[in-house]
């Protein structure tokens, strides 16, 4: 028997993945115009396997001279995977768990991957490892869940081997100070220690772009840019933050949730002008809030170390969880079958 074209067509997410994984290792950004194609294939797929399925049985016919089939239980498929699994993708989103670029992909996964594909290589089948729901969108999920929680392990024994031993060890990495122009992420440091909530090192690249300074400059002369009466008359182009400035890429810049003004001990009514910073911008700064960035500069002008979390760029789990899920199959099924536990 001979693999479906549909199926055949929707090998070209590979190559898309593959280079979109790249992208966001090397610069955290992926262009939007990435899923058109796409998108486009998954909207035609759904129509030409949905008049297969509405025409019923066989579920087997000609469609232009190419062979589409289709399960009696595609429709359910269908729902489950645009009304559950994208729903829940944007939750995630909307929860701040993932990156814009990371909801959009995965959108387009649950429209192009509603049944499990079918590849016949000689005697072989795959994938191998099915699941009982028969949603393959919902398997690319829970694989790249699964292979994503191997990073914060990974984290932890690096730390550990380096006798790093902190709060966010499974979360974050000791950079040097000189690294930081050049390092994705967030930082997990303020002037009372190691936190969460750290300023974005984008936005610390944002401002420092805007203000016409380097890191270097704001080191050695940082109690003279503590003062916002150093702000440029003319501020220069903010960019995105990106760590090579590009304006190819449209991206989705977060949210400002605080700007207004906040005295320290510094006795500036807005040390290092970071709220006019915010104000000044015409987006977002990935959410960063003054205070964030007035405490990110702080640590960034006298830490020679900081621990920052790199983030996971979940295009690379999502990735791998679907070149997995093509030759394997469901890792979370076979997993509970390898335990005796039977899979829902």
């Amino acid at each position: 028997m001979h693999t479906p074209i549909p199926d055949l067509l929707r090998l070209l997410v590979l190559p898309v993945f593959g280079w979109a994984a790249w992208r966001d290792i090397q610069t955290r950004r992926v262009a939007n115009v990435t899923w058109y194609p796409l998108s486009a294939l998954a909207i035609v797929l759904l129509v030409v396997e949905g008049w297969v399925a509405w025409s019923g049985p066989p579920f087997a016919r000609e469609w232009f001279g190419l062979q589409v089939v289709v399960s009696e239980w595609y429709f359910f498929y269908v729902a489950v995977s645009l009304g559950f699994v994208a729903p829940l993708v944007v939750a995630f989103w909307w929860f701040r768990a993932f990156g814009g670029a990371d909801a959009k992909a995965f959108l387009v996964v649950a429209a192009l991957f509603p049944a499990y594909p079918l590849y016949h290589l000689g005697e072989w089948v795959f994938p191998i490892q099915g699941t009982v729901l028969g949603v393959f969108s919902l398997t690319i999920l829970t694989n790249t869940v699964l292979l994503g929680a191997l990073y914060p392990g990974g984290l932890f024994v690096r730390n550990l081997m380096a006798g790093r031993f902190a709060s966010v060890m499974f979360v974050g990495r000791v950079v040097p100070w000189n690294d930081i122009p050049h390092t994705h992420g967030r930082l997990l440091e303020t002037p009372s220690g190691t936190s969460r909530t750290g300023a974005d090192l984008d936005a610390v690249r944002m401002y420092l772009r805007w203000r016409g300074i380097t890191l270097v400059e704001l080191r050695e002369r940082a109690s003279d840019f503590r003062d916002p009466a150093t702000l440029p008359a003319e501020p220069n182009p903010p960019t995105d933050g990106a760590v090579s400035v590009s304006n190819e890429t449209v991206t989705d810049g977060g949210a400002v949730i605080e700007k207004r003004q906040i005295s320290d001990e510094s006795g500036y009514e807005d040390p290092w002008g970071a709220a006019r910073f915010l104000d000044d911008i015409d987006h977002g700064a990935y959410g960063t809030t003054p205070t964030q960035l007035r405490e990110g500069l702080e640590v960034l002008v006298t830490e020679d170390e900081v621990w920052v979390s790199p983030g996971i760029p979940f295009i690379v789990p999502m990735f791998a969880g679907l070149v997995v899920a093509f030759g394997y199959g469901d890792l979370l099924s076979g997993l509970l079958d390898a335990l005796g536990i039977v899979a829902i």
